[in-house]
């Protein structure tokens, strides 16, 4: 998946990545975000309106996935590339609350987290 840019401010942008979204066929909502660097993390609940908007819903349920949104500048504008926990991002600031706030997706990147994290500690 690639950049998408916007002429809108780095805080602009932060603020549109975590604002609710309703659409008629589902209901997005950020329930925790945190910004580490150039990278904000989301935990995102998804809820279906109608079929075919996850494999895995049926219209009325839910789920809550981890979301890794990395930012760039280019010139005067802000961008952002949208990743997910299922895409094994190559980032593991992500909050280690956040893992209990989402089913795990992918083992190997939550074993990054806890890895980035244990690092940290021991350097502190």
């Amino acid at each position: 998946m690639g950049w998408f840019f916007s002429s809108q401010s780095r805080s602009d942008l932060i603020h549109e990545l975590i604002q609710p979204e309703e659409t008629e066929r589902a209901s997005v909502k950020v329930i925790a975000h945190a910004l580490r660097g150039n990278v904000l993390w989301s935990v995102v609940e998804l809820t279906a309106k109608a079929e075919g908007v996850h494999r895995h819903l049926t219209p009325g349920q839910s789920l809550r996935y981890i979301r890794c949104d990395l930012l760039k500048r280019s010139g005067s504008e802000w961008g952002y590339k949208p990743l997910d926990e299922s895409m094994h991002p190559y980032y593991y600031s992500c909050p280690l609350s956040y893992l209990d706030l989402a089913p795990q997706q992918s083992r190997q990147w939550r074993d990054g987290v806890r890895a980035y994290h244990a690092r940290r500690r021991k350097s502190t």
